[in-house]
């Protein structure tokens, strides 16, 4: 058979995670800022680890299901939004068609087509008009980004799992290690965080590494500052 092959699960959550990287980036960026920031700020007030465990679990949890909530319902507007337009542009077509025939066409002839091709499709529009969104709609498909198709839900995942991952991160080490110990283990271990996050981000956006790690590492270095003057002036 000459059909083509469907994509194998591993291919599907690799697509998936393609799709949704901005939403990891988000994500991974929003749960090490916040988190790094809160953990700064208790460690310079707090005198045992389980407290930070406590309220840092809490917060990741909560941070990542509020993150998870909040891309959702963007995406769901962002497509509402789309489909109430296409509906509205669909009540146009049918209000006024050779109007809507002449503005297409009058648009078609800066796009470099040649006369008998503008020709051609005046001739199928004014047949049916509302092709001429049939039309707008082939051509908005082909500019939308792959990532704008995936599954709202994917989105959402891929958002939620990085934003945990990297809001426990700076956590973990509360748990498992002695205080001092703890408090080292965190800032290294979300420096390593940063580091790959802002080398994943320089090499897939092709931006300049080297800035963008600095840059990446100096939002969450600004938070632990800001934290842990807060929790200071608290103490």
């Amino acid at each position: 058979m000459n059909g083509e092959q469907k994509p194998s699960f591993i291919g599907k959550i690799r697509e998936s995670f393609r799709d949704s990287f901005g939403e990891i980036v988000f994500g991974m960026s929003d749960g090490t800022v916040s988190i790094f920031g809160l953990v700064a700020g208790m460690v310079a007030g707090a005198q045992s680890g389980s407290v930070i465990v406590l309220a840092g679990a809490t917060a990741a949890i909560a941070a990542t299901v509020s993150m998870m909530a909040g891309v959702f319902m963007d995406i769901e507007s962002e497509r509402d939004c789309a489909r109430v337009e296409a509906e509205q542009r669909l009540e146009e077509i049918k209000g006024d068609p050779k109007g809507a025939v002449e503005k297409l066409i009058h648009d078609l002839k800066t796009s470099g087509l040649s006369a008998a091709s503008i020709g051609a499709l005046r001739a199928d529009f004014e047949k049916d008009p509302l092709s001429i969104k049939k039309f707008e709609d082939a051509v908005a498909a082909e500019e939308e980004p792959e990532a704008s198709k995936a599954s709202v839900y994917a989105h959402a995942a891929w958002m939620g799992i990085a934003d945990f991952i990297a809001a426990i991160t700076p956590v973990i080490p509360f748990a498992f290690l002695p205080f001092e110990q703890a408090k080292i283990a965190c800032i290294a271990g979300t420096a390593v965080l940063l580091f790959l996050l802002g080398l994943g981000r320089g090499r897939i956006g092709r931006r300049p590494v080297f800035r963008t790690v600095l840059e990446t590492m100096a939002i969450a270095t600004a938070a632990g500052i800001a934290g842990v003057i807060f929790g200071l002036w608290l103490t």
